[in-house]
């Protein structure tokens, strides 16, 4: 028998009905999962508000940011809006936090310069801030003056929100194991990816006196799950041809060749239609998708993911790119 994969969490995004989303994730909490990840990266769906209804519909599993970024709510906001989440479910909520990536953001007028330096203050502040400080702080990105979460109705205390950055580059990675409760680490890399990754998380961890084990891994992993195997490569290789394309910092840590990437996005407009990721999937290979993805029959899928946590990830968070939802959970629930 298959070894149980510890932890396993879900993630959505945008490919299905919102109601629809809290069909499966009480059924995942129902199948024993640990967590359910809502994404935010396109301009497309907002995570809070999913959060908000996960919440509400749910008793035990935790319900995680997958990632929000920094740049684009103000830091009293952003600790009020965990807050608010915590109390729909206290101690369950997570804040997962990343840097953004161009052309997205310019194009949104973020000027994204230090984000090492600028994700380090909102970290600071937002943890003070739920600690129920009143916080003065000038820094270079974050600056505010004797604020504090003014709660009139509920719970005063501190609240337990850690915050897990999303990491992908080396310098955020070892950030992330000095500061932070977790590192969400990045999907379409290879298992291999993730020996470099906990070496930067201890030398990160070292710098608090801590180790890369007393650091949360959690990683989103692309998931195809299909009895039969062609299906399932064929529902990943539509998403690789988007995301390769429109996410390049995810392409370099895939080591995908910058020709591949080029011939994409030649193909490919912002935002990019059907009809281009239909004319430019067959770019994307095979083998690519079985090294970076965890896509094939239920077997298959347990195996790669089985790959990444003996590399460190602690909880998989599958993010399922076609076919039936409720096979993934089914393939990896603890509850088998």
């Amino acid at each position: 028998m298959m070894e149980q994969i510890k932890r396993p969490a879900i993630y959505l995004q945008d490919s299905h009905d919102l109601r629809d989303g809290l069909n499966y994730v009480r059924y995942a909490e129902e199948k024993g999962f640990d967590a359910v990840w809502q994404a935010e990266s396109r301009l497309v769906r907002d995570a809070i508000v999913p959060m908000a209804a996960y919440a509400a519909v749910t008793e035990h599993i935790k319900v995680g940011s997958g990632v929000i970024n920094n740049w684009t709510r103000n830091i009293g906001l952003l600790a009020a809006t965990f807050l608010t989440l915590d109390d729909l479910a206290p101690n369950r909520i997570i804040c997962g936090i990343g840097a953004w990536w161009d052309p997205l953001a310019k194009n949104v007028g973020i000027d994204r310069r230090k984000p090492l330096t600028a994700m380090k203050e909102t970290l600071q502040v937002m943890k003070r801030l739920l600690a129920m400080e009143n916080v003065t702080f000038h820094g270079e990105f974050v600056n505010v003056d004797g604020i504090e979460l003014d709660v009139v109705h509920g719970r005063k205390e501190p609240r337990y929100v850690p915050v897990y950055i999303g990491a992908t580059g080396p310098n955020m990675m070892e950030m992330a194991g000095e500061i932070a409760d977790g590192v969400v680490l990045n999907y379409c890399v290879e298992p291999k990816y993730n020996i470099q990754a906990m070496e930067l998380l201890d030398k990160g961890a070292k710098k608090s006196n801590r180790r890369v084990d007393d650091i949360d891994r959690p990683q989103l992993i692309v998931c195809s799950v299909d009895h039969d195997h062609d299906t399932a490569i064929d529902n990943t290789r539509e998403l690789l041809t988007q995301y390769l394309a429109q996410q390049p910092h995810i392409a370099k840590a895939s080591g995908v060749s910058d020709e591949v990437v080029g011939k994409i996005q030649s193909i490919l407009g912002w935002p990019a239609t059907h009809e281009q990721i239909q004319k430019a999937k067959h770019l994307v290979p095979d083998d690519l998708i079985c090294r970076i993805t965890a896509s094939g029959t239920p077997d298959e899928a347990r195996a790669k993911v089985g790959e990444y946590m003996k590399n460190g990830c602690a909880s998989p968070i599958m993010y399922s790119v076609g076919g039936d939802i409720r096979l993934l959970i089914d393939t990896f629930s603890p509850k088998l």
